[in-house]
């Protein structure tokens, strides 16, 4: 089995924190569309006949392109193989009759890019909805016949508390959704929230902080039947994100548009992420992965999964040291992490990798 993640780099405005490729240059989104069918057309055979299981569509906003190209694109992939079509979201894009055509498209799963429900705190970050447009958005999904949405949140953000962050746990776990992903706030070099720190017009929320917001959103989502099975990620039984777990799992996937990458099992490659070029000849770099880069990186995404690293890939006394610290448990043949571990996840790997 195989994923296809295409990257839909467009955005009516760049958020704050947000450190991904992405334009603003709408103008370009038809002319973007038209290089991205013509790169899966030149490279169907990468994943070497692997039936697809999940496409992505991600961004950027790729509830930002125009209905007609966004048809093109899935009607090109190969969709009736697809087990899950996941396609991202601004609450602000949506209504219900737009909301109705994507499900018409064949996209079965909708992950909505909330981040917070404070009005406030969206404007100082640079979104650009409001937090009654994300719970009628999610709303309306629902309404529209969507059974499997996921919301995303980030904690930590500036000057942020936690009992705010408890507020906005409360809103998410109300909405019904099947799926939450949760990102602590990280202030890139090159974003907007990096000028504000740095001429002391924000404050970051400090690291005890922003580890009881984690350890609140663990405890409250699995309250609620929720499975915690990645270390960002919560979701009903079954409703885990198939596309995602490939990722951690080693299945190869294809990256379709600007700055995509793509795996084989044996290599990495990415395409350059620039908008013009991208358009004009879709110039990529690529990397042979070598065993300890294979190996390598089992360790780092094993770890972030509630399945763990197979026991069979390390030695048990290289990782003895942190099952004693209470950080590691060992479950069925793998060692997890533990809620503990999860806070110093990074410093457990370095530990383990070569």
């Amino acid at each position: 089995m195989a994923g296809i993640y295409v990257h839909i780099p467009f955005c009516v405005s760049r958020c704050a924190y947000c450190d991904f490729f992405s334009t603003t240059l709408l103008e370009k989104r038809s002319a973007y569309v038209q290089a991205l069918l013509q790169e899966w057309n030149e490279r169907q055979d990468y994943l070497q006949g692997e039936p697809v299981r999940t496409i992505y569509l991600g961004g950027g906003t790729p509830s930002a392109l125009k209905m007609d190209d966004l048809r093109q694109i899935l009607e090109a992939l190969p969709t009736r193989t697809a087990q899950e079509i996941t396609m991202e979201a601004n609450p602000g894009d949506l209504d219900f009759d737009k909301l109705q055509e994507i499900r018409a498209l064949g996209v079965n799963r909708l992950s909505i890019g909330i981040q917070c429900f404070d009005d406030k705190m969206l404007q100082r970050i640079g979104r650009r909805h409001t937090a009654k447009q994300a719970i009628e958005a999610v709303q309306m999904a629902q309404r529209v016949g969507f059974d499997n949405l996921s919301i995303d949140l980030i904690y930590g953000l500036p000057e942020q508390t936690l009992a705010h962050w408890q507020e906005q746990v409360a809103t998410a776990l109300q909405l019904g959704v099947q799926h939450i992903s949760t990102y602590c706030l990280s202030i890139e070099p090159s974003t907007t929230l990096r000028q504000q720190l740095r001429a002391g017009i924000i404050k970051e929320v400090d690291e005890d902080t922003e580890n009881s917001m984690y350890d609140y959103i663990c405890e409250q989502a699995q309250s609620k039947g929720f499975v915690h099975y990645e270390i960002s990620n919560f979701a009903l039984p079954n409703f885990e994100s198939k596309h995602n777990s490939s990722y951690w799992d080693g299945t190869p996937y294809l990256g379709l548009g600007a700055g995509a990458h793509s795996y084989d099992g044996h290599s990495r490659q990415w395409n350059i992420p620039n908008l013009e070029q991208y358009i004009q000849e879709r110039l990529f770099e690529k990397e042979e992965l070598t065993e300890t880069d294979i190996y390598n990186e089992k360790i780092m995404l094993s770890l972030r999964t509630a399945k763990g690293l197979s026991a069979d890939i390390v030695n048990e006394q290289q990782i003895r040291p942190w099952i004693e610290r209470g950080c590691i448990v060992k479950k069925n043949n793998a060692y997890v992490a533990t809620q503990a571990g999860q806070h110093i996840l990074n410093t457990i790997i370095e530990s383990l990798i070569i």
